[in-house]
């Protein structure tokens, strides 16, 4: 269905500026408004350019980019601070991979769902 990576959401501290994929947009509430804060706060904390996106498995990578001549960016606090979010936020990403691959890819069967929410995923 898709051929490269789907943005979900990103945050850029150059430009002061928070950007969501309008085609998530049935996302509750609360879960967009998190997903705000941590992009948001992880650009504040880090500097650059934070985006998150689905890969055609439907995993959800973080990437990071920043200009050349951005000394405040912290490549390995950055790759800390992606190690805390996916440790810290392990269930809601789990959930956005989850919706990615049934509502997206359609990839999930009903087997494997029932096996994720037997696992407690």
């Amino acid at each position: 269905m898709y051929e490269e990576n789907v943005v979900l959401c990103g945050a850029s501290a150059y430009e002061q500026k928070y950007y969501f994929n309008q085609d998530f947009n049935a996302l509750p509430d609360h879960v967009k408004k998190e997903l705000q804060i941590m992009c948001v706060l992880f650009t504040e904390d880090v500097g650059g350019i934070l985006t998150l996106e689905f890969d055609e498995d439907g995993k959800l990578q973080f990437k990071t980019e920043a200009l050349e001549a951005d000394a405040r960016f912290d490549e390995i606090g950055s790759a800390l601070k992606i190690k805390q979010l996916q440790t810290e936020k392990r269930e809601l990403l789990e959930s956005l991979e989850m919706y990615y691959q049934v509502f997206f890819l359609g990839d999930l069967s009903e087997e494997d769902l029932k096996k994720k929410t037997d696992d407690g995923e």
